[in-house]
This record gives C-alpha cells, structure tokens and sequence, in this order.
C-alpha cells in the first residue's frame, strides 16, 4: 500500500491533500500532518483513504464554499482522524460509495453534515457530528452508524430516507430542533441502544410506509411523544425508556402495525442494569474488564442498599482509567460505563462525550481553562472520555499548554465529583506520565483498568461478526490465513488489536469485488455474500 504524505512546511511532502490525491494510485493512504487545509476535494472513482497522522490535530475546511468539502462518487473512502468543517455545503457526500468514516469531527451549518446516497455499504463509527442543518442523512443505502454522537443540530439529527435499511447502534442524538432520527420513504433501518434527548419534536418519527426495528431506545426530554408512527407504518419497538416527554409516549396512529413488546415487570427494578451487563458480556475476550467493571456495579449497588438501611457509607469516585493499547473496546466499554451508572441512580442521564487533546487545549494564556470548562459543563450528568490523556502531558513546544488542561481538570473533578464521571484511557506506561503531571491527579480516579491485547483467536471472533454484520458468509477455509495473519502482527508495535481486524475485513471486501468484477458476468446471490480464504490472502499481502 502508497502512504503519500502531507504537510504544508515539510520538504518533500505534499503541500495540500488535494495535490496528493491527483498523484495516488488506487488504494492509497494519504497521511495528513497537523494543520488546517482549506480545500475541497471531489473524487470520482478512486479508492483512497484520507486520514491524520498519528496524534496530529487535522481540520479539513471547506467553509465559505457552497459545495461539499468532501465529496466522492462510484469509489471507495475512508476517513480517519480528521475534522471536516463546512458551512454553506455539506461537509463529506457520497454517492455509490462505500464509505468509512471513523473518530472524525464533522460540523456544518445550513446543510447536513454527512450525506449518504445510493451506497452499498457505510460505516460512520466513533464519530461527533454537530452544527448542522441535519446531522446525518441516509438515502437508499444500507450500512451502519455506530458509536456515534449527534448534537446541536438544527434540524433532524438523523433521516432515513428512500427505502434505506442501515444498524444504528449505541449513538447518542441531542439537541436537535427537529426530531432526534426520521424514518420515511419505505425505510426500514434497525435502531439498537440508542439514546435520544432534547429534541423540539419526537424523538423518533416514522411515516410513509418506513417499518423500522428499534430496541431498547432511551427518549428523554422530548417536546413531542418519544416515537410516533404515521399511519401505514410498521415495525416494532421492544423496551422503550421514556421520560419527560410528551404524552403518549409511544403515538401509534390507526393504520399502523406495530410489534410493541414492553419491558418484563419481574425484571424491572434490575432490567436495565442486568440488559447492560448482558452487553458487555457479548463483548469479545476481555475478561478482567468485564470483572472490573461488575464489581464497580456491585460496589454501587450495595452502597445504594446501605444508605438506604441508614448505615454509613465511604466517599466513592465513578472516575476511572482505562489503560491499554488501540483497538481493545476502551471507547465501547466506557459508553456502557455512563449508561450503568444512568441505569443504577447515579447519573442523571448517562451521555457520552469523547475528546481528545484538541478539543481541550487552546492555542494561549487562559483559552485552555475556558475550552476544558466548555467540555466539561456539557458533559456533566454523564461520561467525559478523553482518549489519549497521556498527550495532555506531553509538551509540544514553547506555548504548550496541556499542563493547564490537566490543572483546570482536577479543580473541576473535585467540585463536582457527584455530577459527573471521568475517564481517561490511553497506553499504560504513558498513562503513568500523566497521572504524574499533577500531585491531586491520580487521587481523583478510584480504580485502573487494564484492556489487554486480543488474541489471535478472539481476533478471528471479531471479524466473523464484523463479516456477519456486513451480511457477508466467511468460508471456513478462510480461518487459517486469518489466524496466520493474525498471529504475524500481533506482535508488532502498532498492533490495532480490533482496528486490525476492521481494516483487514475492508480489504477482503475490496478482494472480493475486484474477483467478482473479472467474472465478467453478473454473480450470483452465494457469490456476493461469499469472502473466500483468496481474498483474505489478498488483503493481508
């Protein structure tokens, strides 16, 4: 694979992406350095990947221009670890494009953020989009949203249109000024864990004929019913948590046939907590985790039963450390964290918000206090995640001010130590440094957990429901090449654990189409849903 490097004060690198991208043959990884590059790229009928250099801040601006700042037709694009702006335009549109999009930032303004049009499969995992008319739009496409935050969105934070059928899984909507997600046009997505709050209409509207799957929704803080369905709709809603919102929660109109199954009345008192559990338990490998965090519930819970009884109890802290390498489910994990602790009393509503180095730190004297403070007020009720923590200590210059990030943070720990639960995750020897940046520190956190490195074996496990969940059937014969590839890099120094599998089930795809293409024929039902032991062996090199 081509890694073409950018940066604008670099000798012998590309000075903009876009001069990179006339030069990159298909396949390519174009490596983007610290800064802002104001361009607009449009891409038609390449296969590239586009993302930061590791640990560097990268904004991609297309403000001011009324076209998208990304936009790709009949390729493929994946995008790491980028922060794309627009505002008169759309930030990234794709059209017959099989898309990623993974950890990046993507605000708009007066059109959406992300538009998704005609594609045959998409990912937008671990992602924050804000400031747009509508978040996210998916048309005719079928894909998934995983892990992935809407907010501050003017209108609809997401629409399902024209008979789309993406998982949308574990994201949080809020503060939108329309609905939190839309379903019409004969859409059918399946809406899994989703949480939606302060919303000026419903939270979840279904109308012209859609039939979606949405299981266990948590709706709070809606102007309107948490789901309403048009008449003519159907689908069904398992496990609907309600509250604050109008009534009736759950606005079925005549005409309508919906499966409703409500939560078992045995199981409520326990139900969510044990649900969430479950979860976690369907996690791949990580055992001490799943320990740790089981006994962080058991110790809340009996807290909870022994003030209530009238005895004492000690101060408690919900701020953790999650140490380990890339890859090993710190960032899943840690969005189960706040939704346990919304679920046993001790959060007020359990949100979600990942930062990293660049949305804390500014650029001279008092900005970083005024940005950690911003982040923190919004997150309070919920979980501040900040991944790679470690980077707050490192100095990067004359100027640097990660020291003052980590100072304002400590104050702000300690004066709302009840309203609020920090983690902050990172490699373990790195994290150590951190702890160290500030005497009052590593007091703050009550416990470390340590995310081991997935095996081979576990790792094999990871891509069979990565292929399963992309509606592709692996061929036995495809488990030795893939337990062989694994074992070969598991000892590498930029191991991704899980990051590895989702790279190398991208490449098995892109093996495969390139196989069915030299058919010259139209293949068959089996033949596109089969990735044969070839394509690994191919996409692994």
């Amino acid at each position: 694979m081509r890694i073409l490097p950018v940066a604008a004060d670099r000798p012998g690198a590309y000075q903009t992406v876009g001069a990179a991208l006339l030069e990159a043959p298909d396949g390519a990884t174009v490596a983007i350095a610290a800064g802002t590059y104001a361009e607009t790229l449009e891409l038609t009928g390449r296969s590239v990947t586009l993302q930061a250099e590791d640990g560097a801040d990268v904004v991609l601006d297309g403000s001011g221009a009324d076209w998208p700042t990304i936009r790709a037709v009949d390729g493929t694009l994946t995008l790491r670890g980028l922060e794309i702006r627009a505002t008169d335009g759309i930030a990234v549109s794709v059209d017959r494009t099989a898309l990623t999009i993974e950890n990046c930032t993507i605000s708009g303004r007066t059109r959406p953020a992300v538009s998704v049009h005609a594609s045959t499969s998409f990912t937008v995992e671990r992602c924050t989009v804000s400031g747009a008319e509508t978040g996210i739009v998916v048309e005719g496409a079928g894909g998934q949203i995983l892990d992935t935050t809407v907010r501050e969105i003017s209108g609809d934070g997401i629409v399902v249109a024209l008979g789309a059928d993406p998982l949308i899984r574990g994201c949080t909507i809020t503060g939108c000024g329309r609905r939190g997600v839309y379903i019409y046009q004969y859409s059918r997505p399946e809406l899994v864990d989703v949480e939606i709050g302060h919303t000026g209409t419903e939270g979840i509207g279904v109308a012209h004929g859609s039939t979606p799957t949405v299981r266990r929704p948590t709706v709070h803080d809606t102007r309107g019913s948490a789901i309403t369905f048009a008449p003519g709709c159907g689908g069904a809603v398992e496990g609907l948590r309600a509250t604050n919102t109008a009534d009736p929660a759950l606005s079925i109109a005549a005409g309508s046939t919906v499966e409703v199954i409500e939560q078992s009345t045995a199981s409520a008192e326990n139900g969510p907590v044990d649900d969430l559990l479950g979860d976690l338990d369907t996690m791949v490998g990580l055992p001490g985790v799943k320990a740790e965090v089981r006994a962080v519930v058991d110790e809340i819970q009996v807290n909870e039963w022994r003030s209530s009884a009238g005895l004492s109890i000690g101060a408690v802290s919900h701020h953790l450390i999650f140490a380990g390498a890339p890859g090993t489910g710190k960032t899943t994990v840690a969005r189960l964290y706040g939704k346990l602790l919304k679920a046993l009393g001790v959060l007020p509503d359990g949100g979600f918000i990942e930062v990293s180095r660049r949305d804390l730190v500014g650029q001279y004297i008092g900005h970083t206090a005024e940005k950690t403070a911003q982040v923190f007020e919004k997150a309070l009720g919920g979980v501040l995640f900040i991944d790679e923590a470690y980077t707050l200590s490192r100095a990067a210059g004359n100027g640097d001010f990660g020291q003052e990030a980590i100072d304002a943070l400590v104050k702000l720990m300690e004066d709302h130590r009840d309203e609020i639960a920090i983690i902050v995750a990172g490699y373990t020897a790195e994290m150590n440094d951190f702890l160290a940046a500030n005497p009052g520190l590593a007091s703050r956190f009550s416990k470390t957990i340590e995310f081991e490195n997935y095996s081979a074996e576990e790792l094999l496990l990871i891509t069979d429901r990565m292929v399963a969940g992309g509606d592709y059937l692996l061929d036995p014969a495809a488990g030795v090449p893939l337990t062989s590839y694994f074992d070969r890099i598991a000892d590498g120094p930029n191991f991704g654990n899980a990051r590895e599998a989702r790279r190398l089930v991208e490449g098995m795809r892109k093996a495969q189409s390139q196989r069915l293409r030299a058919l010259g024929r139209r293949p068959s039902m089996d033949e596109l849903r089969s990735l044969l032991a070839d394509d690994v062996i191919t996409a692994a090199g």
